[in-house]
């Protein structure tokens, strides 16, 4: 046996992407996309990647070239996340909930060739492009038209294109050839996607992800969620989230049909689970909130699975959303895992448990999912597992085929978290419990999830120091019912500021130079921050007054959606 090796037949790189072509195959006259009064079949969507494969590709986009895209979870959004690797370029969704600013460094950073840009996010992608250096190209710029409204047709005709955009979308679309040979990988260890973890204007950190490790997140999704065939799942999810958590490529792996929805609405959501029969949706802990505290509340004809992930959802929470009819699914993964690599993968004997009791397991992280090679807690200096008493804390720790290849143009980053012990390290503390389920406790770089968005307190912090009359100024999450966390600043004034803020006024100084999901909900003026003997602020001290203070008011929803 020692002189068989591998051979070409044996190491063909895997790729999600051929999930598409054999959809086509297999559930060719099935429904792929349902939006609105429209809806395609999977050959229909097979045709069209490949027409926009064809088309990116003769414009001289190709391997190692970044293609971005701002967009919402509409059709187009879908089909770009096939069409563009199966150019062999690399794609780059952008968050749409940005700022202009924020937008414009991450495009500047990953410097793309082209920029799909959805009708709604027009004036932010435009406002991003005009703060480009002299000396930097900017991207060719294609619009995304919502070509289909709630009646069915087209609209595209009557819309006036702006001229800076090279075209439009679909007209891309019918000229690329429907027969083209999309760009198989090279090696299953090429690129395929750039995502984003956070809107850091200091440092921007873009994870790269392979085939090989898409491919594995994708499959490993598919069985630890227990996704059936052709199931209906419904986008409430954003596409841009790590690629809607790798399932925009799962669907096609099981011939799913994909509910496509603008934006999230509670009423809206109900409606469509109706309508179409919905079975999977995945959303942030936030969603889960909505969707029980919704005046549209009635119970569901039929069990829908939702999977969610972020902040822990509260054991309230847990409980609504399951006396619904929702089956809740919760796990833990980050944008450098490509979706959930744990799940708190549920036993049948804690079915006859409380409802209180099972919320409370539900709650936890979980275990490794079968991709995931190891999951552990461990102490960030000696490196060794921490006692399994669910207290004792320790940084959580991976290693598995879906872990990133690393940050795009940060080698000292990418050596800091993905060390020479093998282990990739999470920057979450947690603890692992007496059976093996770990739980996180606390976040050590003060990340803040609001909403199941991840916001660094860090720029919040700087943003704060530019105001004239902030001398000092720390930022920690508070709990909030409806969004999880939500920023709260704890700020003292400097004595010579004759004209003192209030709360509302920073808040706006903050609303101004940051995206709305990322201004403090809470300001709290102290005389004095606390400190250690070196100076430092004492966030943990922070972190116990914003905790003391109670859950935030929810009196801004809607702006926040």
């Amino acid at each position: 046996m020692e002189e068989l090796k591998p051979r070409p037949a044996s190491c063909y790189p895997f790729t999600p992407i051929g999930f598409l072509e054999r959809a086509a195959t297999v559930y060719g006259d099935c429904t792929s996309i349902i939006y609105n009064n429209t809806s395609f079949t999977w050959s229909q969507t097979h045709r069209r990647c490949l027409q926009l494969a064809s088309s990116v590709s003769s414009i001289g986009i190709g391997s190692g070239h970044v293609v971005s895209v701002l967009a919402y979870n509409i059709p187009t959004m879908y089909e770009i996340q096939f069409g563009v690797p199966m150019s062999g370029a690399i794609l780059n969704c952008i968050n749409t909930r940005l700022d202009a600013r924020t937008v414009s460094v991450l495009l500047r950073h990953c410097e793309p060739k082209l920029l799909f840009v959805d009708t709604l996010s027009q004036s932010l992608a435009l406002e991003a492009i005009s703060l480009f250096p002299p000396n930097k190209s900017p991207p060719l710029l294609v619009l995304i038209q919502d070509d289909y409204d709630d009646a069915g047709g087209s609209n595209s005709s009557s819309s006036i294109v702006d001229s800076r955009f090279c075209c439009t979308y679909e007209s891309l679309v019918e000229k690329g050839d429907p027969n083209f040979k999309w760009i198989r990988p090279k090696s299953e260890w090429s690129p395929i996607v750039l995502n984003y973890t956070s809107g850091t204007t200091s440092s921007p950190k873009g994870v790269v992800h392979s085939h090989r490790g898409i491919f594995t997140m994708t499959v490993d999704s598919l069985i630890d969620w227990e996704v059936p065939k052709q199931p209906v799942y419904l986008w409430t999810l954003p596409m841009f989230h790590a690629n809607g958590w790798s399932f925009t490529w799962g669907m096609a792996a099981v011939g799913g049909t994909n509910v496509c929805v603008r934006k999230f609405d509670a009423s809206t959501v109900y409606s469509l689970i109706k309508k179409h029969d919905v079975t999977h949706m995945c959303g942030a802990p936030v969603v889960l909130n909505m969707l029980s505290n919704s005046p549209e509340i009635k119970p569901l004809p039929n069990p829908v699975q939702i999977l969610t992930a972020g902040a822990p959802p509260p054991a309230a929470v847990l409980s609504r959303t399951e006396s619904l009819g929702f089956v809740v699914s919760h796990g833990y993964g980050l944008t450098e895992t490509g979706g959930l690599v744990v799940s708190c993968a549920w036993k049948r004997e804690w079915n006859k448990l409380p409802a209180t009791e099972r919320a409370r397991l539900k709650a936890r992280q979980g275990v490794r999912t079968i991709g995931m090679t190891e999951a552990d807690v461990v102490d960030p200096e000696s490196g060794l597992s921490v006692k399994r008493d669910g207290s004792t804390l320790g940084e959580i720790v991976l290693r598995g085929a879906s872990v990133m290849l690393g940050y795009l143009k940060d080698p000292d980053a990418t050596n800091k978290c993905m060390k020479e012990n093998g282990w990739f390290y999470t920057g979450d503390v947690g603890v692992m419990h007496s059976d093996g389920y770990m739980e996180i406790k606390d976040r050590s770089k003060d990340v803040i999830i609001s909403g199941g968005e991840n916001l660094s307190s860090v720029e919040v912090e700087s943003v704060l120091y530019n105001h004239p009359a902030i001398n000092e100024a720390a930022v920690v999450a508070r709990p909030d019912e409806y969004w999880g966390e939500t920023p709260c600043a704890f700020v003292s004034l400097k004595k010579e500021s004759t004209q003192k803020p209030s709360e509302q006024d920073i808040i706006q100084y903050c609303r101004a130079k940051l995206p709305h999901y990322m201004v403090p909900k809470t300001v709290v003026f102290k005389e004095e921050l606390p400190k250690t003997s070196t100076g430092k602020i004492q966030k943990f001290a922070l972190r116990d007054m914003a905790k003391a203070l109670g859950p935030s008011s929810s009196s801004s929803r809607l702006s926040r959606m």
